[in-house]
């Protein structure tokens, strides 16, 4: 009996192994035909929390161009006396509207904040890549200098999430004075790996956001911030960035923060860390001078 049973089970198991192989092979084909679309999620305007900016006095309209003439959007929120100039990469979705509670925390903080929106977000016009964010990043950084109410060595560039890729590319080709990094990645293939751990999406992946090589090459003093409890970004991958990078640099647990409520979670004790890392960067700077 258990012979006659044999070749049937035999088959039916084959057949299972040839749905499951067909099924990541289909998946894997998807996630490189649309792999952008997987990384990049922009909502364009009037898509967003900009019906909220009356409440937050002084934000100032800001356009500049990358240096292959796609026009980007900012907001610059001004501090009196501010202790320095935080320009800030935000993640891979929404738009910077969507981040005017942060804006205003740190500006009540103390800080001037340049926000930008990468090309395809916002108003911010072209479609986003790898390349194009690089050159958002640069750009905006050089916006920053050049105002007249920006300390250019007190200007601390910060990324979040995707946002972290692109400030470490900014630090690598700029003379930022400081790093923040908040709940980023060492490379897209890591989070491929985590995110898809069954296809083979690493070894295909064109896009490479690879902080992990790069950050052994930046000098300034960096902060990491990274949710325990992340279920995006899992912690192991920001600690691995944080192990390759030199010194100085130090890292901030937000005890029970998931991926997007660091702020929130953080409250009083997130907002005293940054002052802490930026009067450090000051201070160190003041020291060279």
């Amino acid at each position: 009996m258990l012979a006659r049973r044999l070749p049937a089970i035999v088959r039916f198991f084959v057949q299972v192994a040839i749905a499951v192989v067909a099924a990541i092979l289909i998946w894997t084909v998807i996630l490189m035909l649309f792999e952008e679309q997987f990384i990049y999620l922009p909502s364009k305007y009037p898509e967003g929390m900009y019906s909220e900016v009356e409440r937050l006095r002084g934000l100032e309209d800001c356009w500049f161009t990358a240096e292959d003439g796609v026009k980007l959007h900012a907001w610059f929120a001004k501090s009196d006396s501010a202790l320095a100039t935080l320009v800030m990469a935000h993640g891979n979705a929404g738009n910077l509207s969507h981040r005017l509670p942060v804006i205003r925390a740190l500006r009540d903080a103390g800080f001037n904040v340049l926000m930008f929106d990468y090309r395809g977000y916002g108003r911010s016009d072209g479609r986003p890549n790898e390349v194009g964010i690089y050159r958002d990043g640069r750009a905006a950084f050089d916006y920053a200098v050049r105002r007249a109410e920006v300390d250019s060595n007190r200007v601390i560039v910060w990324g979040t999430s995707l946002g972290g890729a692109v400030a470490v590319d900014v630090a690598l080709h700029r003379p930022v004075a400081g790093l923040i990094l908040e709940s980023t990645f060492s490379s897209a293939k890591d989070v491929a790996r985590v995110a898809y751990p069954f296809l083979p999406a690493q070894f295909f992946l064109r896009t490479k956001l690879d902080s992990f090589s790069k950050i052994p090459l930046i000098s300034v003093p960096i902060l990491f911030m990274h949710g325990s409890e992340d279920s995006i970004i899992p912690l192991s991958l920001g600690r691995k960035l944080y192990e390759a990078a030199s010194q100085p640099k130090e890292f901030y647990l937000i005890p029970g923060a998931d991926h997007n409520d660091t702020f929130w979670v953080g409250g009083n004790e997130y907002l005293e860390r940054i002052r802490r890392f930026a009067q450090s960067v000051v201070q160190a700077d003041t020291m060279q001078q």
